[in-house]
């Protein structure tokens, strides 16, 4: 008898252990993704045996020259959980292409190309960022830890002339006039700025290889089999040979080569509308060689993810960007996302509620099946949010907690001063990644780890995202983001400007009364109990979880 009894005891539990619920695993949402943005050159420098080459040991302005930071660098930091540990989920890279090798000076002392936006050749990997080999173990590394890996696009110029970098032919490139900007034509058939060969994006006219890229390859050996390459792409295609389909191919090789999972596309409105669409063609039918090729190392269903750079863009004009004598919409058979400059302003100069609550509203309406990147400093933005990092808690409260996915520049984590003495221009937003304030400075530990609960507590949860927005209380400002997608559903309940110690938390109809529910920025628990929650905690935010 006892015998039988232990016999249905145990028939008990497994069926109670049939029935318990499992726990979700959280889906990669683009539209929710954290993205850490670094210049390839200013992050980490992991192989110093590539700092310098093609003699590039000219005097340079200050931030000017390149710096040291690569691939290994970047690898290296995944390897040591550093992006895992900051929430990141997705990695974009400046440009890693082999850059001009001769310097220029517009006033600002010699600069050579460590940012990575003047290109020589689309086709090679500047040693200074690395390897092939490199960039291989990068993406295993990445996505081995959950995390994607964008790339940086750069189809509408090449980069300037100098002593050792001739111009390419007029066939491939105009050198004026320079850019007003004050219309449609007058910001995309013109060069950028002085000096910054503009690609022929409008040209179907076959044109030959480059004089130098004939000589350049041969030279490295490789000639035939890129000319080889190229003869079946256009074969496949069945595109005139014009330029900007050459460098379409040659930024598609990185996905079906190295699994590449997008790309940021730079210049976006200074190139026509359909040359994305086209590059989208060509993206997404290299990512589906990619996946069928290396069904092993597939992580998801996801699509090529392409993020556009129309600079000046914001969410206010929904999927048009406005040139004045003409309206454009670069998000339909083309971008996934745009990025959101709007987001700085829109953060220094209203309420959190005005803005969660709008860009809530317009996503899931006239944008629906679209997005935007948010971000509040850049390689290239001269007026960030917070300049002199007086502000680098609510800076990462506003990013992490908004609407849309979120860019953190590199830095914005550790407070690294976008203000650097003896700079010009965009330099001062450049410097190298400050790691010894990481390890030395009390101060900045503090601020980096309220940036880490807030990206873990971001990638946990895509409704914070793109759920859907809600207002429970005013004061304390608290909301709640639901987010249900097939049968995965996520709900989450913030709170912030409260006070320290014991707090009431309002958590509406949530989560159900009787619910356990954990604040994830203190690790506390609480049960709900007539709609709140009571947390008591040192901290003025409460980011409540259901258990």
């Amino acid at each position: 008898m006892k015998r039988i009894s232990l016999i249905f005891l145990s028939f008990l539990v497994l069926i109670g252990c049939t029935h318990k619920k499992k726990p979700q695993k959280v889906p990669f949402v683009w539209k929710n993704a954290n993205v850490y943005f670094l210049l390839t050159d200013r992050f980490n420098n992991g192989d110093t045996t590539n700092d310098i080459n093609f003699d590039r040991t000219k005097e340079t302005g200050k931030l000017r020259g390149f710096e040291g930071g690569d691939i290994k660098g970047v690898t290296q930091k995944i390897k040591e959980g550093y992006f895992t540990d900051l929430g990141i989920n997705a990695i974009w890279m400046t440009p890693i292409v082999e850059q001009i090798h001769g310097g220029t000076d517009e006033g600002t002392g010699i600069t050579y190309g460590f940012h990575g936006y003047w290109t020589k050749d689309w086709t090679a990997i500047d040693p200074n960022y690395g390897t092939k080999e490199d960039l291989k173990e990068l993406v295993a590394e990445a996505h081995k830890n959950g995390i994607r890996i964008l790339l940086d696009a750069v189809i509408n110029h090449t980069g300037p002339v100098t002593e050792k970098d001739p111009v390419w032919p007029s066939d491939w490139v105009r050198t004026e006039p320079q850019c007003t900007y004050n219309n449609y034509e007058n910001t995309i058939k013109c060069t950028l700025v002085k000096n910054l060969p503009d690609i022929l994006t409008d040209s179907d006219k076959a044109v030959e290889l480059p004089a130098q890229l004939v000589v350049k390859w041969k030279a490295e050996g490789r000639y035939e089999q890129e000319v080889k390459e190229l003869d079946a792409f256009f074969e496949r295609t069945g595109y005139p040979r014009a330029p900007r389909f050459y460098i379409m191919k040659w930024l598609t090789d990185y996905i079906t080569e190295f699994g590449i999972d997008g790309y940021r596309v730079d210049t976006v409105k200074h190139t026509e509308e359909n040359v994305w669409q086209e590059f989208k063609t060509e993206c997404d039918y290299a990512f589906t060689q990619y996946k069928n090729n290396n069904s092993d190392a597939v992580l998801d269903d996801n699509k090529f993810y392409l993020v556009g750079e129309v600079y000046g863009y914001g969410i206010s004009s929904g999927k048009f960007y406005n040139f004045g004598d003409k309206k454009v919409n670069y998000f339909d058979n083309a971008f996934n996302d745009l990025i959101n400059f709007e987001f700085k302003w829109n953060a220094k100069q209203k309420s959190r509620e005005e803005v969660f609550s709008r860009y809530d509203s317009i996503l899931h309406s006239e944008m629906k099946g679209y997005g935007i990147l948010n971000y509040l400093s850049s390689h290239d933005d001269g007026q960030p949010y917070d300049a002199k990092r007086e502000k680098p808690y609510e800076t990462a409260t506003w990013l992490l907690l908004a609407p849309g996915a979120s860019q953190i520049y590199y830095g914005d984590e550790s407070a690294r001063s976008l203000v650097i003495e003896g700079t010009i221009g965009d330099a001062t937003l450049r410097s190298f990644m400050n790691w010894g304030a990481l390890t030395n400075d009390e101060k900045t530990k503090k601020i980096h780890e309220h940036w880490q609960k807030l990206g873990r507590f971001r990638t946990n949860h895509p409704s914070v995202g793109v759920g859907r927005h809600q207002m429970i209380s005013e004061k304390p400002y608290t909301f709640s983001r639901s987010y249900t997608h097939q049968d995965y559903s996520d709900k989450v309940v913030v709170a912030l400007d409260l006070q320290k110690g014991k707090k009431t938390i309002s958590v509406g109809a949530i989560f159900e009364d009787g619910s356990e529910v954990r604040d994830a920025y203190s690790n506390q628990t609480g049960k709900v109990i007539d709609g709140t929650v009571v947390i008591d905690s040192d901290f003025e935010l409460v980011l409540l979880e259901k258990l």
